[in-house]
């Protein structure tokens, strides 16, 4: 296969077509390393192209061996099913608030946005006959070329080797291309840059499977299909992105929170940020650049890994996502609770360990030095007493002088809310139902 970006370019100036990536349901929820490429396919679909997000209920029973040095678990099948559902309401989440991202920052055009249509693999795979395969995919296969493959190439020089089970995962997401070809017209499949081998693969089946035989035409080219694939990101100090004491940061609320979600990109080194800003964002380039100099001008302020965190978490979370954000940030990290409301307050910090809702008769006349201690601020109540003999444990931002003192309806701001703080770090905001 030749690159031939401007045949590919010439195609889609011509009609719209038809472009499909898959999605390994190994994990139940989508995760930052998704959305290099499903940005990719949000660009299709705003120019009015058709967009398939493929889940492989089938593939993910297999595993693909690429990337990976050793043999992956195979998981059970009701996990991959469980997932597969799961990923589905993410998908259909993704692209309906990333549309809404996406109008605010991009042109007015007439072009009709097609909703993306999610196929699941294990449709057409798991009663496909074995003879049916063998007679469809396998007479189109050529021995040498599975092994010459990277990922294959990579297993067979490890000690492990390669078992049979994951030789074949090419030839099913080949047959995934094929099928993906003759029902939609799919002509196109985008990948991570470690699926280039198995994206061949799909592209070697459509053209063999389709060759006419004895046709000669040197006039038209016999090639159908195109392949493209993104970078696998990694930060300038070459960590894989996304990876956060190892567990990659998901899209999903509650795997990860959405102030944890923005205060990832918000932690984004000086080195990344305006990379980050031009392949996680709509920004046009000139917005990006204008970002990046009033960030020169005082990087302290971080201004650039502000607007980052802004417009990544508006594109996952949508834009009641970045105020509930902003607000935990506020109250969180700059110690800021002069404008907090109670229902804000509640609002963005739900699902975060931080908040503790509790009944009055938890809270009220009750030793401020117990609170802390009951709430995990401290590790026991004397370590409480013993903070408070060093002005260290705060109620609402101010020291606590008395070891006695007691929570009081006085002490909750809007009538339900309190903040207790242990030094810099640890905090817990006491909220009544």
């Amino acid at each position: 296969m030749r690159h031939r970006p401007e045949r590919l370019e010439a195609e889609l100036g011509k009609e719209p077509q038809t472009v499909y990536l898959g999605v390994d349901p190994t994990a139940r929820s989508l995760h930052v390393g998704h959305l290099v490429p499903f940005l990719c396919l949000l660009q299709f679909q705003l120019h009015g192209h058709k967009i398939i997000p493929l889940i492989g209920g089938a593939t993910g029973l297999i595993g693909d061996p690429s990337g990976r040095s050793t043999e992956r678990p195979l998981s059970s099948k009701e996990t991959i099913e469980y997932n597969v559902g799961q990923l589905t309401e993410a998908i259909h989440r993704f692209f309906e608030r990333a549309t809404e991202y996406a109008v605010k920052r991009t042109p007015t055009s007439a072009t009709s946005i097609h909703r993306p249509n999610i196929q699941n693999n294990l449709d057409w795979l798991k009663n496909l006959n074995l003879l049916e395969f063998l007679r469809t995919v396998g007479f189109h296969s050529r021995v040498n070329s599975m092994l010459a493959r990277e990922s294959v190439q990579a297993r067979l020089s490890s000690q492990q080797g390669i078992s049979f089970t994951e030789f074949t995962y090419q030839l099913l997401q080949g047959y995934d291309f094929l099928t993906l070809h003759r029902t939609f017209g799919c002509t196109i499949q985008l990948g991570g840059s470690d699926q280039w081998g198995n994206i061949i693969a799909g592209l070697e089946l459509i053209n063999r499977a389709n060759a006419v035989p004895g046709a000669v035409d040197t006039q038209i080219p016999t090639e159908k299909g195109y392949g493209i694939t993104t970078p696998l990101l990694t930060t300038a100090s070459g960590q894989k992105f996304g990876k956060s004491a190892g567990n990659a940061v998901s899209l999903n609320e509650a795997d990860t929170s959405v102030l944890d979600f923005y205060q990832f990109f918000l932690r984004s080194s000086d080195a990344d940020v305006g990379r980050y800003l031009k392949m996680f964002t709509l920004l046009p380039l000139e917005e990006v650049e204008g970002v990046m100099q009033k960030h020169a001008e005082a990087p302290h302020e971080r201004y650039a890994q502000r607007r980052l965190a802004e417009e990544v978490t508006e594109l996952v979370h949508g834009v009641d996502g970045v105020s509930r954000a902003e607000t935990a940030t506020k109250i969180l990290f700059e110690r800021d609770i002069s404008s907090a409301t109670a229902a804000d307050v509640v609002s963005a910090l739900a699902g975060h360990p931080v908040l503790r809702l509790c009944d009055a008769s938890q809270a009220l006349n009750v030793p401020i030095t117990k609170l802390a201690s009951t709430f995990g601020v401290v590790a026991s109540n004397s370590a409480a007493r013993q903070l408070v003999s060093s002005k260290g444990l705060y109620l609402n931002n101010v020291p606590v002088a008395d070891v006695h003192r007691k929570l009081t309806p006085g002490d909750l701001l809007d009538g339900r809310i309190a903040f207790l703080r242990a030094g810099s770090q640890k905090v817990a905001v006491i909220a009544l139902r």
